[in-house]
């Protein structure tokens, strides 16, 4: 299996920290980006003490230049980047008459143009190498609508739309860039802390309590479409608890 040098926003903790390790595990080498330093070493130390490769960078994924400084980190250490995933997100739902405007722009600033900043960020230096993988965390929101859910279901629809759209002009362009959309379900992560009104947060935490999935099973899934030949790629990913219906 070849090493890769695999770049992770969001890293500090569920599905990107859970896909760090597995990756690292893997022999590849671990490029880690999210906003609290103090985890991002924590992992990254304990990749280092399993025998694997890390190196991080502080990045908020609303702010361009942060999100370049993790592109370049990643370049000063390894030379290349071989997966960018597109991992950080914010849930904090809310019924459209609350008027959570706040919580509105910061789901927009980090869903959506978090993911277009690492696109960015990176796209050009695939471009230059003539290969590269994208991984862009949606959700099962992303095909689902529900009470609550307008605006972060907006949000992961459009990481499909962009994802879509990234996927035809790079095959279009011959760049050998593949696109992968991971879109979970229920999973056992720090995502319903977001949720600033406390009835909903209530309600889903009930449900993520009674459902959710280890991370480490999105982190397998992920693998699979990395580890896949360069001549196919995985387009899609949808993977939920067993016992999850909607």
């Amino acid at each position: 299996m070849t090493k890769k040098v695999i770049v992770i926003t969001g890293a500090s903790s569920g599905i990107g920290e859970a896909t760090a390790k597995l990756l690292a595990s893997q022999g590849n080498q671990l490029v880690l980006g999210a906003r609290r330093e103090d985890r991002l070493k924590e992992i990254s130390d304990n990749i280092k003490t399993a025998g694997g490769e890390a190196v991080y960078s502080v990045t908020d994924v609303t702010n361009l230049d942060s999100v370049k400084e993790l592109a370049k980190t990643a370049m000063d250490a390894y030379g290349r980047i071989d997966v960018w995933m597109n991992n950080a997100g914010l849930m904090p739902q809310s019924v459209l008459s609350d008027g959570k405007v706040e919580d509105w722009n910061r789901m927009i600033d980090v869903n959506l143009k978090g993911v277009l900043y690492g696109i960015n960020a990176s796209l050009g230096i695939m471009r230059e190498q003539q290969s590269g993988h994208y991984i862009n965390t949606s959700s099962i929101a992303g095909h689902i609508v529900g009470p609550g859910s307008s605006v972060y279901s907006a949000t992961k629809h459009g990481v499909l739309a962009i994802s879509e759209g990234l996927r035809q002009e790079e095959a279009q362009a011959g760049s050998n860039v593949r696109v992968t959309t991971i879109s979970p379900g229920a999973i056992a992560t720090e995502l319903t802390n977001s949720i600033t009104d406390e009835a909903v947060r209530k309600g889903t935490e009930q449900f993520y309590n009674e459902y959710a999935i280890s991370p480490e099973r999105v982190a397998e899934s992920i693998a699979f479409a990395v580890n896949l030949p360069a001549d196919a790629s995985i387009n899609e990913i949808i993977v939920r608890p067993s016992k999850q219906v909607m």
